[in-house]
């Protein structure tokens, strides 16, 4: 079939779309602050505030309302990694039949308590959603149930075509590009088809993550490529192989494949966040990372653009890793290590060294007498910035290595700095809370003065109100009683952990 017949097929398939029996036509909204900041309209298409917080309902109901009786009777039976399931099971429910749905074990758990909610069956399955489509493969042969495809099916495609008729509708003049995520492609190839049907000028974008990118390989390659392993960070798009459907349908009208990293992504939910008061999850974000590093490449001003915020279903305590990633992502925290000398004194002079910079993170222990390693995380505007302190220290003949951009020292290094030690004698661990103040660990060292050698640092800021410091410090038991009566000089409040078992664990001593 030529193009314009396959989009006059496809458009027809949308117009006549059963969606809005349990979809509502979302909101699109302007991040405002983000578009002032950056020079282009960033437009928000809230699909996230769909009754089961994710696109998937529509084109799962549009497939199911086309059962027939006898269908529904057998029961239903879909793989997904988690916002397909919901949009199936309420379809269930609505229609009254039974759904089974097979979920990845990598599933966030949110995800799975909705679906159980609406009364589904649960299998848990693989880890990825490749693997449970195998598995579902074989309970459909096996049960006779009715398969519902989350992405490879016109009718589940034309559902989710319906967000950009609505887009369409909403911005019917001055858009320039609409950016939508892709895990199968479903979604991408019915906003695809529906956009090139009826107002051609509008470009489309298609956006994976670098390590779940299989639509972008195939289409390069020109045939559909299975990944060995995807990333599961944005578990809604952690699909292994593109539809054959929906491979060929982005490969004709896809105007392209925007790949982001997880630092951009987790940039992209603060955004959001911001601009709506909603947490997404991580492939609800991938548009909004995809409009912004366009905008950065192209060095674009005044184009408007419309960012798919696919879903919001993200478990609570990822939320801690996006708070840290983000910072990153945003090229706004640099990440240093560097060697300065084991000498008393030392440690504050570095510190000085930084100036007034706000510290986001400490980490140092005593290595040898002669030398000492510091992990140290900074609050810079940019990039450029960061490339200037490193220049300074390494002026100042302090060996700086950048690790803003290790995804290793990032993730785990960073955690892990320190460990037992030899040689120390005499070593008492405080903990301290301070105010948290551009300065205020500066002002902390010199309050302690250069009487005792540190011997161990961690400090990390949380965006709280007070700042909390574990420090090591070698105090002779003869000096205990002054260091104890200076430390009640300061404005801190501070703790002897020395007895701590942890500490003696993890960090203590061992000679």
């Amino acid at each position: 079939m030529n193009d314009k017949s396959l989009l006059d097929a496809y458009l027809r398939r949308i117009l006549n779309s059963k969606v809005y029996d349990v979809a509502k036509e979302s909101a699109l909204e302007e991040a405002s602050a983000l578009s002032l900041k950056l020079g282009c309209h960033f437009l928000l298409k809230r699909e996230d505030m769909q009754s089961v917080h994710s696109f998937k309902i529509r084109g799962a109901y549009n497939k199911m309302a086309r059962l027939s009786a006898k269908e529904l009777e057998k029961g239903v039976l879909a793989a997904s990694a988690g916002n397909h399931a919901q949009g199936v099971a309420l379809s269930a429910k609505k229609l009254g039949c039974r759904a089974t749905i097979v979920m990845p074990v990598t599933t966030p758990e949110i995800k799975i308590a909705s679906v159980k909610s609406f009364g589904a069956d649960i299998v848990l399955h693989g880890d990825s959603y490749s693997d449970a489509a195998a598995e579902a493969a074989r309970l459909v042969q096996e049960k006779g149930y009715v398969f519902i495809p989350p992405y490879d099916d016109p009718d589940v495609i034309a559902g989710q075509g319906t967000v950009a008729m609505e887009i369409l509708r909403q911005r019917p003049s001055n858009l320039d590009a609409i950016f939508v995520p892709v895990g199968g492609g479903g979604f991408a190839a019915g906003v695809a088809v529906y956009v090139k049907a009826v107002r051609p000028e509008v470009k489309v974008f298609g956006v994976e993550p670098f390590d779940s990118d299989c639509m972008d390989r195939s289409i390069k390659a020109g045939r559909r490529v299975e990944m060995a392993e995807v990333g599961l960070f944005a578990d809604g798009v952690a699909v292994k192989k593109p539809g054959r459907i929906t491979f060929d349908l982005c490969r004709r009208f896809l105007d392209g494949i925007v790949r982001v990293s997880t630092d951009e992504t987790c940039a992209a939910i603060k955004d959001i966040f911001e601009a709506t008061r909603a947490i997404c999850e991580p492939a609800g974000a991938l548009a909004l990372a995809a409009a912004k590093q366009y905008v950065a490449h192209r060095s674009a001003r005044g184009e408007t653009y419309a960012c798919i915020v696919s879903g919001a279903n993200m478990n609570f305590d990822r939320i801690r890793f996006v708070s840290e990633q983000t910072e990153i992502g945003e090229q706004r925290e640099a990440i240093l290590e560097c060697r300065i000398p084991e000498t008393r004194g030392a440690f504050k002079d570095f510190i000085r060294k930084l100036g007034r910079r706000s510290v986001t993170e400490f980490n140092y222990r005593y290595f040898d007498p002669d030398r000492a390693y510091v992990f140290v995380g900074l609050a810079v505007a940019d990039r450029e910035e960061t490339r200037r302190i490193v220049d300074q220290l390494t002026a100042a003949k302090i060996g700086t290595i950048d690790l803003s951009e290790d995804e290793l020292a990032k993730e785990h290094i960073r955690h892990m700095v320190g460990g037992h030690t030899r040689g120390i004698h005499d070593e008492v661990v405080y903990s301290f809370e301070f105010p948290e103040r551009p300065g205020a660990l500066m002002e902390f060292l010199e309050a302690i003065s250069a009487r005792w050698n540190i011997t161990l640092f961690h400090y990390r800021n949380h965006g709280a109100d007070h700042g909390k410091v574990l420090c090591g410090l070698q105090v002779p038991q003869r000096e205990r009683a002054a260091f104890v009566r200076s430390l009640k000089q300061l404005a801190y409040v501070f703790k002897d952990v020395s007895q701590n078992s942890a500490y003696r664990l993890f960090l203590g001593n061992r000679d």
